[in-house]
């Protein structure tokens, strides 16, 4: 059928999810007072549905239901049909996701919410199909009955929405007379391991994904205890999904995550910051261990993001969608032929191999590459190569692979820009720069935080989405959190004072937009934003750190390096008001516990005066996590941004190091060696 007879409301929207229901005969109005009005005014229930454009659900949603034109005139008659991208409009997204779960034990996209014209939930789902199945009601029978207890039963719908408005209200945190202490990061760690999976990494059964958070946070787990499990938890899972079928072996990247708990067959979909988490992730197991596939797997992530998610602007898209031609994986997946058309009889068996590839495949009779079973030391032998030999070979047939497979139909990129999710990407290039010394890594992350400075931010307002010049959307927690933890990394890449001098403002905006004065904590939205149904207050990390987790952190690490002590008295209210939401799934929430690493241990801060290169790049290059560095020509700089070195001084007008604990600063010394050790023990 074709849907170029229809087009609805979407029409004149700029996200691409709401471009691809542009042309659906469902009367689809984007979320507006327009549509509320219609419901109010008709008496009609609203049906909100929320995705984003490279969710395989929400097209599989769209072609059975959406499409159809039956179901949407039943629709058209019967309700105001509400189109949102989760990604433009996270706090939405939010609100009716905790619905949802309040209301059926679980969530997902795309989100199904039936709610009043007062956009208050009477009913919450998921996917349903277009006939019954799965144990899951057809879509129509949904909609039949839902209309029919709305209209026929009023007092039941009453009395459901007021349950979930008080439902709501219990769920923002408040403060507790109770502290969150150090005690807290064994919790987490002990937690961590009760969920390991010690045959193939990682957290869970499937499907599986990669939490980079958790192996951010075991990281410094082990830094600060020495408990060697912590490391070897974070790298059998980080080994374990570089040989995976989650990890692009062709054109590098990782998808969202694994459909089994092998790692082996991936969601294929790829999103920009599972990318820059993970970058983080391999960037600072290298600083640990210096294993060199660390640094390959962080090189390769960065080719791919810059061939394929960055815009010719300077910034980065949001995602590529696991679908092409309408089937899942088709760009990815590989025939056993096919291997062999493309790179002749003897370098295809080797690929094969090496790779997994066999005739029966291991995704619906394709094959997803992989490195689960391999050996290459036995491989290089069995085939008379050296290990460099065998990689030449492997690197020649990858680059065949990877010309022969741009000949396909690309999948579709959501090329809107996303604030908080470009920081995250500008925070792991800065970072990979810094570690790796190459100087284009961080010379990318600065075009980034341009764009960003020039084209999101109105009148001092941080912006959420650009697309097509199209600016939309007042910044959300996320936006400032993670642009003060670019600007933040930025500076140590560049000792540039600029990004320390705007980390800070930006965390005073955000303290001034989003800090909750009489409970503590940031909301999710801003004072100056759209009043919804709760104004949510988020400490548990989903497929990337909450918002007050990354505030949090940032808010010790800029409290420590300008030794401003308002950004530690900020933290030391948040450790009271999420005590009860922490200790009830105290690994729910790693990069907010993380902080604890940082205030319950002793920490350093060390100013550079005069630019030691020897110093700077070796403290660069250590994962230091208690250490804050300061580094500028002379102190009258640091005045402005870290007033409590502003007396410091240079001995003999050579570079000279001072290096503090706890704001307390032993004898400045122009000895690299003696600082070092000073800094290190």
């Amino acid at each position: 059928m074709s849907q170029d007879k229809f087009t609805n409301r979407l029409a004149n929207e700029k996200s691409p999810y709401l471009l691809q229901h542009a042309k659906n005969p469902v009367d689809w109005y984007p979320w507006s007072e327009e549509a509320f009005e219609k419901a109010r005014k008709e008496d009609k229930p609203i049906f909100l549905s929320i995705g984003y454009s490279t969710c395989h659900w929400c097209h599989v949603l769209a072609h059975e239901s959406f499409e159809d034109e039956e179901i949407a005139a039943y629709l058209n008659d019967h309700y105001v049909s509400i189109k949102v991208d989760r990604e433009e409009r996270p706090d939405i997204d939010s609100v009716y996701m905790t619905v949802c779960q309040m209301m059926t034990g679980q969530g997902g996209w795309p989100l199904s919410i039936f709610m009043t014209p007062e956009k208050v939930p009477f009913y919450a789902g998921t996917y349903f199909p277009r006939e019954s199945k799965y144990g899951m009601p057809g879509i129509m029978e949904v909609f039949t009955q839902l209309y029919q207890k709305y209209k026929e039963d009023p007092d039941h719908i009453k009395e459901v929405t007021k349950s979930v408005t008080e439902a709501l209200d219990k769920t923002v945190a408040t403060k507790s007379e109770t502290r969150l202490t150090l005690e807290i990061t064994d919790q987490v760690y002990k937690q961590l391991g009760k969920r390991f999976d010690f045959t193939n990494g990682g957290f869970g059964s499937a499907p599986k994904f990669p939490t980079p958070q958790n192996l951010l946070y075991l990281l410094r787990y082990y830094y600060f205890t020495g408990k060697s499990a912590a490391l070897k938890m974070a790298e059998s899972t980080l080994q374990a999904m570089a040989n995976g079928g989650i990890y692009d072996h062709v054109g590098f990247g990782f998808a969202r995550y694994s459909t089994d708990e092998k790692w082996l067959v991936p969601h294929f979909e790829k999103m920009l910051y599972d990318n820059a988490l993970l970058l983080i992730a391999y960037t600072e197991s290298y600083q640990i261990t210096k294993n060199p596939l660390y640094r390959k797997i962080s090189e390769q992530i960065i080719e791919f993001v810059m061939r394929e998610m960055r815009s010719s602007e300077g910034a980065f898209y949001s995602a590529i969608d696991a679908d092409s031609e309408g089937i899942e994986g088709k760009y990815y997946v590989w025939d056993y032929e096919e291997i062999f058309n493309i790179l002749d009889e003897d370098l295809g068996d080797l690929y094969a191999t090496v790779y997994g590839i066999t005739p029966e495949g291991n995704f619906e009779g394709k094959n997803v590459p992989n490195l689960n079973d391999t050996n290459l030391e036995s491989i290089a032998d069995e085939y008379n190569f050296t290990i460099d030999e065998l990689n030449q070979h492997l690197e020649e047939a990858r680059a065949k692979l990877l010309t022969a497979r741009e000949e396909r139909t690309y999948p579709h990129v959501d090329d809107k820009i996303i604030t908080s999710w470009n920081a995250m990407m500008i925070t792991a290039l800065a970072k990979a720069g810094k570690v790796f010394e190459e100087e284009q890594y961080i010379k990318t992350a600065e075009a980034a935080i341009d764009f960003i400075e020039t084209n999101l931010v109105k009148k001092g307002r941080v912006m959420a989405r650009y697309r097509d010049s199209d600016v939309k959307f007042n910044g959300y927690l996320d936006d400032y959190a993670f642009l003060v933890w670019a600007n933040a990394e930025l500076y140590e890449a560049t000792f540039s004072l600029n990004y320390l001098r705007k980390a800070r403002e930006l965390a005073d905006n955000m303290i001034d937009l989003f800090w909750d004065n009489e409970q503590g904590g940031f909301f999710f939205s801003g004072k100056d934003s759209e009043k919804l149904l709760s104004r949510e207050k988020q400490i548990y990390d989903g497929a990337l750190p909450s918002g007050n987790s990354v505030a949090a952190v940032m808010l010790a690490r800029l409290g420590y390096s300008t030794g401003e002590t308002a950004y530690l008295d900020k933290l030391e209210e948040m450790y009271y008001a999420f005590y009860e939401e922490v200790k009830q799934g105290v690994a729910a929430s790693t990069h907010f516990v993380q902080s604890l690493l940082l205030t319950e241990n002793p920490t350093k801060e060390v100013v550079v005066l005069g630019n030691d290169k020897n110093i700077l790049a070796k403290l660069q290059k250590d994962f230091l996590p208690d250490v804050t560095l300061l580094a500028s020509k002379n102190a009258e700089q640091l005045a402005e941004v870290a007033p409590f070195a502003s007396d410091y001084r240079k001995i003999d007008e050579d570079p000279t190091i001072y290096v503090c604990e706890n704001f307390a600063c032993q004898q400045p010394t122009t000895d690299v060696k003696q600082a070092f050790k000073m800094i290190t023990e």
